[in-house]
């Protein structure tokens, strides 16, 4: 048996593929270098004056080498105790034999000078006296050798995951390496990284009470595990739990040293200044403090900020500057626009004085970044001016679309600008904690949006409490560390194919057809939305609501329950066919999620029928519907049972239907039960009567009549995204902006036929995008039998009702009304680009016949 890790393909530019080709001792060539053979084990050399965190990585890639063979190579750091075959870990600046093999020319190592993160494995044959051969990880700084090392231990068999998601080790007696010279890139993203936030109902319960009991608190023992899972996926930053619920990462001494073992770099939220930390009572109590008011109590802030900076400097960080209010709100005081601006420029100044005080170099040279977040981003747009050194990190709007990205000006900053994403949320319209439903083309075109924009500097994404968003995870710190390797069909790809490297090739369509499901129907209502309840808003919106799903019309509520029923019932089968140690690990990446989303929204859909069939006056059916909302209820309960008690309550605590502060969710929604009536099922599968389109008609997006592309505009046809799972998308966001009125520019053309009526009414549903940047907008043309262009532009503003209603199910519509000749046979619709970029995920055409449903009819039912 033979293992490939196709490393190439997201580490070597302009390459096809490089190869670390792994074989078992029966299939060893004689040049093969050889780890663990029957007889002999290779030795682990890592010198003892390199960094601390190379040595915990050879510590681990010891441990590794054991995992799938049984046996432990021996970890030296003596030239004289080199073995036959000798593994040589360590970075080009401290380690004797690395040096050594460069003086006698037998290793170059030119490429990693002056390189960030980057690594050489080679073997090399007859390196020393006494040594056969030699694998040599050779790494430009200690990150680059790390991951130099990892990248072996992946190649082996042992997954980044196997710790965070149980994913079994791939056993082998022996282990031999065919003969390699591979030299990595360096990433395309210099600081990549996690933050662990909203940890009250997962991270912070099952650390307290399960992996870290003695301490009852997120601590060293804790971060030691995400630290190494960073280094196995090539991350190399983490912004720490930060919740009051928490004790500050910092009021645990032992964990800042933790972090610098594993080599991670300290970085945190938008609110907290300096590595402070002022939602945790232990930092910052108000009776003990005071306000936390700069203006007013600037002398306490600064000393908050001042200690623990000189606490923090002996270690790599990342600073944030400027501040916000207390935890995630604004700035305190009834400030005017010229007092925030004001405020925040003396804060900033006083920062950096501190910065430099501490760290002992000017400020022009110590990692700091400035997040416009919420309050924020006012405060920047009002013309509060940055250091030019300082690092921009764009926010999303919380639900993966990015608010904005550097204009063209802000691009020549020598700070360059960075991204903080979202995969969890805590805040209104609707917190998702539960379940990770991003559709990575969705991350992947407003990550690559804003890495093209010169967003190259800094990723950070929120990932909750790590738990279940390890798919989602994989394939940011992939992303981040060569953005060239994707595009929008690999990247779609991605998850499928790394399932199936871990469970099996031969369920790859399988997963593919789970995955594309999973995502598209949470696409239009994400699992924690199903209540159709808001947060932090209206009256009318603070209890459990009907949905706006149809059973009436089009099959809308039927075909939702059916494709999630099918893809729960095809994970239950492929887990039947899993061996048993590898099931909790399905049960973790994939079965859960697929199936907690079936019963989620089972739950409420039959809820509602229950409501429906009630004023009909049909009360066996409105029992049956009842008694079925509450079975999918306690299933969800109980499949969150499992996850929390199997492997021997590994993970108890962890997984929750997490309720945020106010969201009602989670709970069993209001059913009523007729007394004394028997109950009779209802038929809830899709029914032919309730497909037919009449006096309406649905346009397929990849029917296209005619396109036209010019400006150097790129159309195309992604899958991915979009109630249908594919969309049309109108030029690429950094390409020329164009009048969208001009049916002679850029533009797709579609046909529709049967209409009956003298004028028709276009929905047209494109993605909540935001305009790019300052001076650039969302526009793009409809139009009708060659009429005048009715322009979309759909420019929201956050917190809005219409930005609510459109995140919360990932869409815009625009309706526009047009006259037509019925007598004709056939009609055109063109769309039009203006600003590039947009996405348009669905169109409907009606006439006077169609019907209400959630957001239009499908294009399915064309079929």
């Amino acid at each position: 048996m033979k293992q490939l890790l196709l490393l190439g393909l997201f580490l070597i530019p302009n390459l096809l593929f490089s190869q670390i080709t792994v074989h078992k001792q029966a299939e060893r060539k004689v040049s093969d270098f050889s780890v663990v053979a029957e007889k002999t084990v290779a030795s682990v050399y890592c010198d003892n004056a390199d960094f601390v965190a190379v040595k915990t990585t050879a510590r681990l890639f010891v441990e590794d080498v054991e995992r799938v063979t049984g046996k432990q190579p021996e970890l030296v750091s003596s030239k004289s105790r080199l073995g036959q075959y000798t593994i040589i870990i360590g970075t080009v600046e401290k380690n004797q034999l690395i040096n050594e093999l460069v003086k006698s020319k037998k290793l170059d190592v030119e490429q990693l000078r002056n390189q960030w993160e980057s690594y050489i494995i080679k073997t090399i044959d007859n390196p020393f006296p006494g040594v056969k051969q030699a694998l040599v990880i050779a790494g430009s700084d200690r990150r680059g050798a790390s991951y130099g090392a990892f990248s072996i231990s992946e190649a082996i068999g042992v997954s980044p995951w196997y710790w965070w998601a149980d994913v079994p080790v791939q056993k082998s007696p022996t282990i031999s390496i065919e003969p390699i010279s591979f030299t990595s890139k360096s990433p395309s993203v210099k600081y990549r990284g996690i933050f662990i936030n909203d940890e009250d109902w997962g991270l912070k319960p099952w650390s307290s009470n399960n992996y870290e009991k003695n301490l009852g608190d997120i601590g060293p023992k804790t971060y030691a595990q995400v630290c190494e899972l960073l280094l196995r996926l090539k991350g190399n930053m983490v912004a720490p739990a930060m919740h009051s619920c928490t004790g500050a990462f910092y009021s645990h001494p032992e964990s800042k040293v933790v972090a610098d073992q594993y080599g991670i770099i300290i970085t945190t939220s938008h609110c907290e200044p300096l590595l402070f930390n002022n939602a945790a009572k232990s930092e910052w109590d108000s009776k003990r403090d005071g306000e936390w008011n700069y203006l007013k109590n600037k002398n306490v802030i600064l000393k908050k900020m001042d200690d623990r900076v000189r606490e923090a400097s002996p270690y790599e960080n990342i600073y944030t500057v400027a501040m916000r209010g207390v935890h995630d709100s604004g700035l305190r005081g009834n400030l005017t626009d010229k007092e925030k601006v004001d405020v925040l420029t003396q804060v900033m100044g006083d920062q950096r004085e501190v910065l430099k005080k501490y760290l002992k170099k000017p400020a022009t040279e110590i990692p700091q970044i400035f997040v416009p977040y919420k309050e924020t981003m006012d405060v920047y747009e009002l013309g509060l001016q940055i250091p030019d050194d300082v690092s921009l990190i764009w926010v999303d709007d919380n639900y993966g679309y990015m608010k904005r990205l550097s204009s063209p000006d802000e691009q020549k900053r020598s700070g360059g600008a960075g991204v903080y994403y979202h995969f969890s949320y805590l805040g209104g319209p609707h917190d998702y904690l539960w379940l990770n439903t991003t559709p990575p083309v969705l991350m992947y075109e407003e990550l690559t949006k804003a890495y093209k924009t010169g967003a190259n500097r800094y990723w950070l994404v929120n990932v909750g409490d790590i738990k279940p968003s390890e798919l989602g995870m994989q394939i940011f710190f992939d992303l981040a560390w060569d953005v060239n390797r994707f595009d929008y069909t690999s990247i779609n790809q991605h998850q499928s194919q790394f399932l199936a490297r871990t469970f099996g090739a031969k369920y790859e369509k399988n997963f593919q057809d789970i995955l594309d499901n999973y995502y598209r129907l949470a696409w239009s209502r994400k699992p924690e939305f199903m209540g159709w309840e808001r947060e932090w808003d209206a009256p009318k919106y603070r209890n459990i609501l009907n949905t706006d799903f149809s059973f009436q019309n089009y099959n809308d509520a039927q075909q939702r329950l059916a494709d999630y029923k099918r893809i729960s019932e095809l994970s239950d089968n492929i887990s039947k066919e899993l061996p048993e140690n590898i099931r909790p690990a399905f049960y973790e990446l994939l079965a859960y999620p697929v199936k907690g989303s079936y019963q989620m929204n089972r739950k409420f859909l039959l809820a509602q029928l229950n409501s429906e069939l009630v004023k009909d006056n049909k009360l066996s059916n409105a029992n049956w519907a009842a008694k079925e909302s509450k079975v999918a209820f306690d299933s969800i309960n109980k499949l969150t049972w499992k996850y929390n008690t199997m492997l021997n309550g590994k993970w108890n605590g962890m997984m929750a239907l997490s309720p945020g502060w106010c969201a009602k969710y989670q709970d069993m929604p209001k059913v009523k039960l007729a007394e004394g009536v028997e109950s009779y099922p209802v038929a809830i599968e899709p029914q032919k009567s309730k497909s037919k389109l009449e006096g309406c008609t649905v346009i397929d997006l990849k029917q296209i009549k005619n396109k036209v592309a010019k400006n150097g505009h790129t159309l195309q046809i992604i899958e991915g995204v979009g109630y249908d799972w594919y969309a049309l998308k109108l030029g690429e966001a950094i390409e020329q902006t164009v009048d969208p009125q001009n049916l002679d520019g850029t533009r797709v053309e579609y046909e529709f036929t049967g209409v009956t009526a003298d004028s028709v009414t276009v929905h047209v549903y494109s993605l909540p995008f935001w305009a790019l940047h300052k001076g650039k907008s969302t526009r793009f043309g409809i139009s009708v039998d060659g009429q005048p262009v009715f322009v979309s532009q759909s420019d929201h503003k956050e917190y809005s009702e219409p930005w609510k209603d459109r995140v919360l199910q990932n869409g815009v519509v625009t309706v526009a009304k047009f006259p037509v000749n019925k007598a004709l046979p056939m009609h055109s619709l063109t769309l039009t680009c203006g600003d590039p970029g947009m996405i348009i995920q669905r169109v409907v055409i009606d006439w006077g016949g169609l019907k209400k449903t959630y957001v239009g009819p499908s294009v399915s039912l064309l079929q």
